[in-house]
């Protein structure tokens, strides 16, 4: 008998395990449906790219002779959940088995594993092997460990892959190049201007469906011009490994006004997906250093990004979920801010980040972690509504890979399991690396004040309101001698100036 073969949104590689073994009689289902396009309020755009690409991998499927059943937002019958099409499409014919590839996110997961009592049927939930590492590989490297540092695994992965190692030493013989790589952006250096793809009908229709469905959705729907394809996906690597990959190192954590995308590779949405391989991805990479096209700090920055963080993220969520994300280590708990939404805000490197996220469901990640995550951090915003956010507003956001960079990194949410010490940094951090307090409405030179940037004092603040919890951290002992100095009208003054401000958004308790 034959089995129902269910691909995920995420999971639009052909070699996906749920269809390693397809054979003729067998049908794939593939379901737009209502209750994951909207169980957080997703960017339009990042909706239609996931749409796009799920119906041009069933058209490549269908064209390679496979039998799809694929259920649009807008077809009449369409029940808006996954298990409920599930049972749809098991309906249709008998089936002896449903067959699938373990999906990205614990709620889908739990979910999925009653299934088999639900429909009466065996139930096959395969490793998704589409990572360098595996989750078990994982597990086995984490366990005993005092601290799950990312840098280690990291070189584990280089030695078992190979990647830019020569026998037992790393290329260099330097593990990484991070201190290299944090110039700011010279004025007379101009970004090249990016080689997007123009949408074809299938993807101009799913735009139409999209405005229709989602009028009063987060973000601009157009332009739109990612690739949703693995072809397409594939070139757009190809023009970044030979018009970015050069710049990317020395600059990868600058930022520039009204500049989204810099010299980053703007790859992830189509890794997440399923239309990039990580390890060809780092293989590609390696050939280009070792072509001479692109300098060693750059190309292991580039492959630290996608052989190290990424798959460390995926193994940090799955080994601490569902737990992860109730932890909130710093009690914090004030509501998320409007202008995360609107831009609405006189913070200029703020308004600038949340305008690039709403124009493109995109920002590079020292805009994520260090703009909006740092001032989220700072100002004791609950950590969930700033998970949800992140989810909801980036192309290429999936809990597994969300919930550890927001939740852990940029939030100290998990109370140091990923990080040292909080990614905690005032204006001055933000001045040297940007543009955008030449044209910010607060001075960044000031750190009291109506017209002080709020970055400074609520630096200050965060460290005042978390000193019980964090003074133990070896890393902010120094930090905590300097604030243990200042003068009681100095740390006055932070408090009032943070609680006028924090007022004036309208999130003081």
């Amino acid at each position: 008998m034959p089995a129902l073969r269910l691909v995920l949104g995420d999971q639009l590689s052909a070699s996906i395990s749920s269809l390693a073994d397809y054979t003729d009689g067998d049908l794939i289902l593939m379901a737009e449906v209502a209750e994951e396009a909207s169980y957080v309020p997703h960017h339009a755009k990042k909706i239609a790219f996931i749409f796009s690409a799920m119906r041009h991998f069933a058209s490549s499927l269908e064209g390679g002779g496979k039998a799809v059943r694929y259920v649009r937002l807008d077809d009449a019958d369409n029940t808006g959940a996954l298990k409920s099409e599930v049972k749809r499409a098991l309906e249709t014919k008998a089936f002896d088995k449903i067959v699938l590839t373990a999906p990205g996110e614990y709620r889908l997961k739990t979910d999925m594993e009653r299934w088999s009592d639900t429909f009466d049927l065996p139930v096959q939930i395969r490793r998704d092997d589409r990572f360098i590492c595996s989750l078990d590989r994982f597990d086995a490297w984490a366990d005993g460990r005092k601290r799950l540092t990312m840098e280690y695994f990291y070189r584990e992965m280089r030695r078992e892959t190979g990647i830019l190692m020569e026998g037992d030493k790393p290329t260099g013989d330097q593990w990484n190049y991070d201190q290299d790589n944090r110039k700011s952006l010279p004025a007379d250096l101009t970004p090249p201007d990016r080689a997007w793809v123009e949408p074809d009908a299938m993807t101009r229709q799913v735009i139409d469906l999209v405005a229709e469905q989602f009028p009063d959705q987060f973000g601009d729907l157009e332009p739109f011009g990612y690739a949703v394809t693995a072809e397409d996906a594939d070139a757009q690597l190809d023009w970044f490994l030979h018009n970015g990959l050069p710049n990317f190192g020395d600059y990868q954590d600058a930022m520039k006004l009204e500049h989204a995308f810099l010299f980053h590779s703007v790859i992830a949405l189509y890794l997440n997906i399923g239309l990039l391989d990580p390890l060809k991805v780092c293989r590609k990479a390696e050939a280009v250093y070792e072509s001479g096209d692109a300098p060693l700090n750059a190309v292991e920055g580039f492959i630290r990004q996608i052989l190290g963080w990424r798959e460390y993220v995926r193994g940090i969520y799955w080994r601490f979920m569902p737990d992860y994300l109730e932890r909130n280590a710093l009690e914090a708990k004030r509501p998320l801010p409007d202008f995360y939404w609107t831009a609405d805000t006189d913070m200029a490197c703020v308004r600038d980040v949340v305008t690039t996220t709403r124009k493109h469901a995109y920002a590079h990640h020292i805009q994520r972690l260090m703009v909006t995550g740092n001032f989220a951090l700072l100002a004791g915003i609950d950590p969930k509504a700033v998970n949800d956010w992140y989810l909801a507003v980036y192309a290429d956001a999936y809990e597994w890979v969300e919930a550890p960079n927001t939740h852990g990194m940029a939030l100290y949410a998990d109370g140091g399991l990923m990080a040292t010490k909080p990614y905690a940094a005032s204006g001055s951090y933000i001045n040297k690396m940007s543009d955008s307090c030449k044209s910010c409405s607060y001075a960044v030179t000031k750190k009291n004040g109506p017209k002080a940037c709020p970055f400074n004092y609520l630096y200050w603040n965060f460290l005042i309101e978390n000193r019980e919890r964090l003074k133990g951290n070896h890393r902010l002992s120094m930090i905590y001698k300097t604030l243990d100095r200042m003068t009681d009208e100095k740390t006055d003054a932070i408090a009032a100036d943070s609680q006028r401000f924090f007022k004036r958004i309208g999130i003081a308790e």
